[in-house]
Parts: structure tokens; C-alpha cells; sequence
């Protein structure tokens, strides 16, 4: 049976489900960054998926990464499948700028994790899944 891991789970917010996967908000408010997790059970690596689940999952990342650019227009979206410190298969996608604290490296570790102001929080959450409901993220 799918379970989120913890380490997932207590740095993100559940925004919703795709038809394969969860998307989650980083807490991290340093930059507009959600992440996509199958919900499949012992999968850590995107060739563990079956050849639909793996379509699935690239058109549900793609969804992600052209809604985010639309609404934070960013310089670059990251999107990564790195999974060192968590296992379980999830994929990255991170709003980069320009001027962001970390550009133009990789964002792991190039500064503190920022913690949102609860309606920074509550907005940002809001404008993506406004943004995704209509192409097919569940909220319920």
C-alpha cells in the first residue's frame, strides 16, 4: 500500500492528486516549488514504472512545470528526480530566477530553507491548484 514518506510529508503541503500523483507544496519559501509523487509502492526510480505510469508521470510533470512558469514566470524551471535523503520516487520542480539566492546552481544546500508567512503560504497554494483543477488535479 502507497505511503508518503515522512520526510516528504512534514516538509510539504498536500495540494492534491493527479491521476497518478500526489503534488506537494515545499514549505521552503526561498522559491515556487512543487513536487510530484507516484503514488506506487517501493518505486525509487522512474524505470521502475510501468510503461503508462512513466507517460503518466511525464505528462503530469509537464502539467506542473508550464502552470508554475505561467504563474510565478520564472527564468528556468528545475525539474529533478535526485531522491539521495528520500527514497521514494518524486520529481522536482522548481520556479528559478535569476535573482534567486542560489542561481544559477543547483538549489540544494545554497541557503537555508525560508519558512512562508501562513498567508504567503495559503496564497501560494490557492494560485496553483486554481491553476491545476481544471487539468485534472483532485482536491478532494
Amino acid at each position: 500500500m502507497f505511503q508518503l514518506d515522512h520526510r516528504l510529508e512534514a516538509d510539504t503541503l498536500l495540494l492534491g492528486a493527479f491521476p497518478l500523483s500526489l503534488l506537494l507544496l515545499s514549505k521552503d519559501a526561498n522559491y515556487p516549488w512543487c513536487i510530484l509523487v507516484p503514488q506506487r509502492e517501493d518505486i525509487r526510480e522512474i524505470y521502475q514504472l510501468n510503461g503508462a505510469d512513466r507517460q503518466q508521470l511525464l505528462d503530469e510533470s509537464c502539467l506542473v512545470a508550464e502552470t508554475l512558469n505561467k504563474l510565478f514566470a520564472g527564468d528556468k524551471i528545475n525539474v529533478a528526480a535526485i531522491g539521495n535523503m528520500v527514497p521514494q520516487l518524486h520529481m522536482h520542480h522548481v520556479v528559478r530566477f535569476k535573482t534567486d539566492a542560489a542561481w544559477p546552481g543547483p538549489v540544494w544546500g545554497a541557503v537555508a530553507a525560508a519558512t512562508y508567512p501562513q498567508q504567503l503560504l495559503t496564497e501560494t497554494a490557492e494560485r496553483i491548484v486554481t491553476a491545476l483543477a481544471p487539468l485534472g488535479l483532485a482536491t478532494e
